[in-house]
């Protein structure tokens, strides 16, 4: 049984890991910190796998473990965590995006996203990834009207920073 629980488990996180290493990219500055977070969202996985119900996607709540353990590190540790910066980071952007505007407009959004704090990074990520807001509310564990109340006063507060 534990044999069959771990090669499931090994499957999942081979299909998913794309997941893991984005928000390793968003919450940490360099390789050697990537790999740690890495590592240690993989633990924290696989110590919550045989509570995993499937209620939800397993990509879904491979998200909100993740998430919840790089916030939880980002909150713990006792120097300031520089995140990566937003430019070398893959969203869903089409890579045919050449006009100088299209790239200046971009370059103020990632540094608008840089000045907020880790749940509303974690909000827009998701969203930039398209998720829906009942696929936010899942994986960030809050209602989908609390999600969509959440993005909305993010926006603003983005439009504020980039047109103050």
């Amino acid at each position: 049984m534990r044999k069959d629980l771990e090669q499931e488990f090994v499957q999942q996180l081979e299909e998913n890991q794309n997941i893991v290493h984005k928000i390793c990219r968003l919450y940490t500055n360099d390789r050697a910190a990537h790999n740690d977070l890495f590592q240690e969202v993989t633990v924290q996985l696989w110590k919550a796998y045989p509570k995993f119900r499937g209620d939800s996607k397993f990509s879904t709540w491979m998200y909100r473990v993740a998430l919840n353990t790089a916030i939880t590190l980002y909150r713990k540790s006792k120097r300031r965590v520089n995140t990566q910066d937003y430019d070398s980071v893959q969203f869903k952007i089409a890579d045919e995006i050449q006009d100088d505007e299209q790239m200046e407009q971009l370059s103020l959004l990632y540094g608008a996203v840089k000045q907020l704090n880790d749940i509303e990074k974690a909000l827009v990520f998701l969203y930039l990834e398209d998720k829906s807001y009942r696929e936010i509310s899942e994986t960030m564990g809050i209602s989908e009207v609390n999600a969509r109340v959440k993005m909305n006063r993010i926006k603003t507060k983005l439009t504020n920073i980039i047109n103050p």
